[in-house]
């Protein structure tokens, strides 16, 4: 019997740069040029950007029907969406394990919609589209340029599978930082408006409190949508968002008429050999205008025994979802309750690790705890229920996943909040937070503002 050898991966040392802005503006006109931006140098978090561009492989899901598209052209399945994942990925991962101390070697990127959760979790479809993005929208990319902010490297890595063609122009590019790039520009030719009013906010609000009350569920996490019309160059936008809310789990992507300007301050999970993670998002308030007022909001926020709550029902929620695809009594939580501060926004921010069993892989766990329970709530299938029925729009990519599975098994997504989707002239964008027994509803009508005011004030005032 004779073993197949491993792929190989080719590597290259680029100069580091502390932003990797330029490095992105010089491949973006490729073909589904992705950025996994880790917000730095202005984030406090984040470790790692990843860019990648000219997938050989895209699977697009609506609905029940797939299409996956190559070079031989596009055939369609009603298989399992998760599945067809894992099969983009095989070709690729027969590589050295050695590899894994790079976070993206090649293999997968792209999104997971909150919508695709229907194939998961059997809930009414009652809502109407606004965005109209596939459901999910995965490529298999064969390089990487990875930058590694704490260790001030960066390299680029090629697959084996990678086209000799594509690599030489990858390459050309990186060596000419300097060229010139568009000049165009980006405005919204009106300001954000919601969908629903405060008194249709304030009616929904009421209507979960009454479900709470029944013991239909214990936490619903219930969202507004809001919309406007651009024109211009969604890049210069990002670069916009990026600058006023630097953000670990942030992600820029265009294709056609479609893209997502994700500025997420939320890791959903991750998978390092075959240690498991996930940092679930409950309880938010805002930056104080002073140094004084700031540390007691932060302190306030610490304290609230509702917020605690909050977050203590995702964690247990969490913990159970981990526990589908990870080793019995390996899930832990070394932190509960942490304070992390953002731009705009002081957040309780907690820590929920397992250890991957033998017979899991990153995408089952994925697919095991889809959609997240910090923009669900508890019990998962009864929130999702609520959700539908209150929300007067489909989330589309909005509260899915972002992120990577690298072909060495490695994994890291985002909780796509702080999240713009833009859909042909219109963009797109929510808020929302999990509404419990004690919630009300003005404040969690102000709370859902405050999450992404920055981001539309931010967008409005582009000229």
């Amino acid at each position: 019997m004779v073993t197949p050898s491993m792929h190989s991966i080719t590597l290259q040392d680029i100069p580091y740069r502390p932003d990797s802005e330029t490095l992105f503006a010089v491949l973006r006109d490729l073909p589904d040029a992705i950025w996994l931006d880790s917000g730095k140098p202005r984030s406090l978090q984040g470790r790692f950007d990843i860019i990648s561009a000219s997938p050989d492989a895209l699977i697009e899901t609506r609905g029940e029907l797939s299409t996956l598209t190559d070079s031989e052209g596009s055939h369609t399945s009603t298989e399992d969406p998760f599945t067809l994942v894992q099969q983009l990925l095989a070709p690729m991962i027969d590589i050295d394990p050695g590899l894994s101390v790079h976070p993206f070697v090649g293999g997968v990127m792209g999104y997971f919609g909150y919508d695709l959760g229907r194939r998961l979790v059997d809930i009414p479809d009652r809502t109407k589209t606004v965005a109209d993005l596939p459901d999910m929208r995965v490529g298999r990319y064969l390089w990487s340029l990875v930058i590694n902010h704490s260790t001030q490297q960066s390299q680029l890595l090629f697959h084996e599978l990678c086209p000799s063609a594509l690599m030489q122009d990858v390459i050309q590019r990186l060596s000419n930082l300097d060229r010139k790039t568009s000049e165009s520009k980006f405005c919204l030719t009106g300001p954000f408006k919601p969908t629903l009013s405060p008194d249709q906010y304030s009616q929904s609000i009421a209507s979960i409190k009454d479900y709470i009350a029944s013991g239909d569920c214990y936490q619903t996490n219930f969202t507004q949508h809001f919309s406007a019309d651009y024109r211009g160059d969604l890049w210069l936008a990002y670069l916009a968002l990026r600058e006023a809310a630097p953000s670990p789990y942030s992600a820029f992507w265009q294709w056609q008429d479609s893209a997502l300007l994700s500025i997420s301050p939320e890791r959903f999970l991750k998978c390092s050999l075959g240690n498991v993670e996930t940092k679930p998002i409950k309880g938010t308030l805002l930056r104080g205008k002073t140094v004084e007022e700031d540390q007691d909001n932060a302190v306030k926020l610490l304290n609230s025994d509702k917020d605690r709550a909050e977050n203590l029902m995702i964690v247990d929620l969490l913990r159970n979802d981990l526990g589908k695809n990870c080793e019995p009594g390996s899930i832990r939580v070394p932190k509960l309750f942490a304070l992390e501060s953002f731009p705009n926004v002081h957040h309780l921010v907690s820590t929920v690790t397992g250890v991957l069993a033998e017979d899991s892989s990153p995408i089952d766990l994925l697919r095991g705890c889809f959609p997240g329970g910090s923009i669900t709530g508890a019990p998962k299938k009864r929130a999702m229920e609520i959700i539908e029925e209150l929300e007067p729009v489909k989330r589309s990519v909005y509260c899915g996943s972002i992120g990577y599975i690298s072909a060495t098994g490695r994994m890291d997504t985002n909780i796509a909040i702080r999240t713009v989707v833009a859909d042909g002239t219109t963009l797109h964008c929510w808020g929302g937070g999990g509404i419990v027994a004690d919630s009300q509803a003005d404040s969690e009508y102000q709370e859902s503002i405050n999450k992404i005011q920055l981001l539309m004030d931010t967008l409005e005032s582009q000229t």
